[in-house]
């Protein structure tokens, strides 16, 4: 009987050719995988969303249940911090106008403040016929 004896070299020529993926080779491409999940969920939008507690429902507040936005229309004051509260079970929702957006998720709160007078349109962009409006007055 007789053996095939390779050298080490031969080993390492055969992993760069793609024979197979080293030990080494995964463990980087882990830590990197791992460095932008940490990297992406710093990112923010200066926004925030929370489990629900009382403390967070503290002024005018829209509920999330029922697959809508109630009430459909908010009107607010100038500088006031609107909190969504979701209240649909294990429905999964977002809130997402032109200058915020939340994170996707069932359960909850989320809050913006509305600085400038105007009219805000929003949606949930999983389920588009989930719509509302927050009017900011001077």
């Amino acid at each position: 009987m007789q053996f095939n004896e390779r050298a080490p070299d031969d080993a390492i020529r055969e992993e760069r050719s793609g024979g197979f993926v080293s030990t080494r080779s995964r463990l980087m491409l882990a830590a990197l995988a791992g460095l932008m999940t940490l990297a992406l969920s710093a990112c923010g939008t200066g926004d925030s969303s929370t489990p629900a507690r009382a403390a967070d429902t503290d002024g005018p507040t829209v509920a999330i249940e029922d697959l809508a936005f109630a009430p459909e229309t908010l009107t607010v004051a100038a500088g006031d911090t609107v909190t969504w509260v979701w209240k649909d079970g294990t429905i999964a929702h977002d809130v997402a106008g032109d200058d915020f957006q939340s994170e996707v998720m069932s359960e909850g709160t989320f809050r913006h403040r509305f600085d400038e007078p105007g009219t805000f349109d929003y949606v949930c962009s999983l389920h588009p016929n989930m719509t509302a409006t927050i009017e900011v007055a001077r």
